[in-house]
């Protein structure tokens, strides 16, 4: 039995509730301090269920006078108010957020056209660079019901402002801060009344401080753009395109893009079906059954690619170390060489006769490098298990909610989906599943997999660490490092103050064999240097002795489709050494497109006057 007493404590808290008042969310900033996200007060229409006009006639046509300044039907209001009327009965329900400082205007000086109305001060997301780096900054919006299970957002309350992908996600328990509460008296209707019931203020959120240089950024991604659209003048389709430059001493990402892109800035307001489509790539392209790029998808983390050329430093260190070459026996002469009745020749059927391997990293012999799979293929899978070593075909563990695993392929891999692919033939009584062809494993896959194609599928970011490590190894005498990239750097309070710095171990250590690794580098800075070199062309007027390159050109061959443009660089420093990985989708020849972006990216970082220099190989 409750005493007359409890009964008058348990109503009075009856008819308190608390309203969440939002924190306002950190910064996020650039490696010198600078804002690349903030947020800022805005003013959100509101409706007081309460204040409404009676149901019917006055309330619809409330709806249709305001929807008509908002640009909202009124059945949409409506279903808003009835929406955040059941979760929060005695809460003012927000129709529009960043209406515009015209709307806002007529609603405070025709108020009485309005009962119901209010304008509340609100803080929304920010991002006053638009579509820069937006794939990895990501964008925020309010927690879903299913998000609220997740370990990421335990304790959160429905309503929330949480970040969606990205760093905005990856980092989330730091940016968002603690919520208020506003204290509301409510009457037996559940609706608010007036009262002077205390409020608790909300706390900011820390700022995070990311690796990105704004200028390389920036920089970055003006290049790509550059590249594509000189691309598209020579007739290429360049759909899209990524890039990554990282510090390859600690896997500090330094710029990091992906085009197209999108506006994160478009997730403060609801998305309708077809522009979320267009943003996931579900919008077709005119006049082709293709979908088009996805501007959400990152390309430079999740693209999965064959990197052609790209690869073939990794091919030689495999085959290098595992004693399946003499890197000074000749390989490769004729324009093509023959397995059965299959051949496999050279980019324009080029005939650079039988070469060592210095000399064909430099012009990029196909046929060198088909041997040399041909030959590894005896050795077992040591091809992939340097691939591996070097991370490619694994995730690199980057401060992102996701990122592909990839896939080199091995007589296992190939042996296991064609077990999948008969399974299910078998279990859906089908003549094909499209998981595999069922063949087994031959001679030619690690052919076309020492050259970077087959079944091969990575990212610039892998690829990026792969370079990384071949590079630490080069300057430590075969000691090397497999970095795992990141973006995070410190966590600052809302006053600049540390709150935590951010450390990420390497994925692990890697010992090579000092001359291989110095003859593969040798190989690929003569390729970037030296006249008949793939990339030589590009890098026309750069000081090699101060800032040496060590580039590979890359063009992956796509059936049905132009080929894809890569390039590969380490351009060495004593303090500010940079690993840039590039590639174009559909971009034609790596020298073409993807090197002058990588040149490009290259002189904004060393300051070098820029120029875009389209390379003339038509090697691959």
């Amino acid at each position: 039995m409750l005493s007359g007493e409890q009964y008058v404590q348990k109503a009075n808290a009856n008819r308190a509730r608390d309203l969440p008042i939002a924190a306002p969310r950190g910064q996020i900033l650039d490696r010198e301090g600078q804002p690349i996200v903030a947020s800022r007060t805005t003013n959100s229409v509101q409706i007081v269920p309460s204040a409404l006009p009676p149901p019917g006639a006055p309330r619809l046509a409330l709806y249709r006078h305001l929807g008509a300044l908002l640009g909202m039907s009124p059945q949409r209001i409506e279903a808003l108010v009835v929406k955040g009327r059941t979760a929060l009965p005695y809460a003012p329900v927000a129709i529009k957020t960043d209406a515009g400082q015209g709307v806002l205007t007529v609603l405070a000086e025709r108020q009485g056209e309005f009962p119901g109305v209010t304008q509340q001060p609100v803080s929304i997301r920010d991002y006053p660079n638009g579509p820069m780096a937006a794939q990895v900054l990501g964008y925020v919006g309010q927690v879903s019901k299913p998000e609220l299970k997740l370990r990421a957002f335990r304790g959160v309350k429905q309503g929330t402002v949480v970040g969606q992908e990205g760093i905005e996600y990856y980092y989330d328990r730091y940016l968002r801060g603690t919520p208020g509460a506003q204290r509301v008296e409510v009457n037996a209707a559940g609706y608010p009344v007036p009262s002077s019931l205390p409020s608790t203020q909300p706390l900011a959120g820390h700022s995070l401080k990311v690796t990105l240089d704004f200028a390389l950024e920036r920089e970055g991604e003006k290049a790509l753009l550059e590249g594509m659209e000189h691309a598209r003048g020579g007739g290429k389709p360049a759909v899209a395109g990524a890039f990554v430059a990282l510090d390859p001493r600690n896997g500090e990402v330094l710029a990091i893009g992906s085009s197209p892109s999108f506006d994160p800035n478009k997730f403060a307001k609801p998305l309708t079906e077809s522009e979320y489509a267009a943003l996931e790539g579900k919008a077709h392209v005119a006049g082709s059954s293709e979908e088009s790029p996805a501007p959400l998808t990152d390309r430079a983390v999740n693209g999965t690619y064959p990197t052609g050329s790209t690869f073939k430093p990794i091919t030689a260190m495999g085959a290098l170390e595992a004693g399946v070459i003499d890197p000074s026996m000749g390989l490769g002469g004729g324009q093509c060489i023959y397995v059965s009745t299959q051949a496999f020749c050279n980019a324009g059927k080029a005939d650079y006769g039988p070469v060592a391997l210095v000399e064909a990293l430099k012009v990029s012999s196909d046929t060198y490098f088909f041997e040399t799979g041909e030959l590894a293929n005896s050795h077992g899978t040591v091809i992939q298990q340097k691939a591996k070593q070097l991370g490619v075909g694994e995730q690199t563990g980057i401060d992102l909610p996701s990122e592909i695993t990839g896939l080199v392929p091995t007589p296992a891999w190939r042996a296991k989906v064609a077990s999948e692919e008969l399974a299910c033939e078998r279990r859906r009584h089908r003549s094909s599943c499209g998981i595999s062809d069922g063949r087994p494993w031959s001679v030619g896959d690690n052919m076309h997999l020492a050259v970077g194609q087959g079944d091969l599928l990575t990212s610039p970011l892998q690829m990026a660490v792969a370079y990384s490590t071949l590079a630490d190894a080069f300057r430590n005498g075969g000691e090397g490092t497999v970095v795992r990239p990141h973006l995070g750097r410190e966590v600052d309070d809302s006053q600049g103050r540390l709150v935590q710095a951010l450390s990420f171990s390497p994925l692990r250590h890697v010992h090579l064999n000092d001359s291989d690794v110095s003859l593969v580098m040798e190989g690929i800075h003569e390729a970037a240097s030296q006249a008949g070199g793939t990339s030589a062309d590009v890098w026309a007027g750069w000081n090699q002795e101060q800032h040496p390159v060590y580039g590979k050109t890359g063009t992956a061959e796509h059936v049905g489709k132009e080929d894809q443009s890569w390039y590969m660089c380490y351009v060495a420093d004593p303090s500010r050494p940079i690993v840039i990985a590039v590639t174009v989708e559909q971009g034609g020849f790596g020298a073409e497109t993807a090197a002058p972006i990588a040149r490009l990216i290259a002189s904004q970082w060393f300051g070098k006057p820029k120029r875009f220099i389209s390379g003339t190989s038509k090697t691959f």
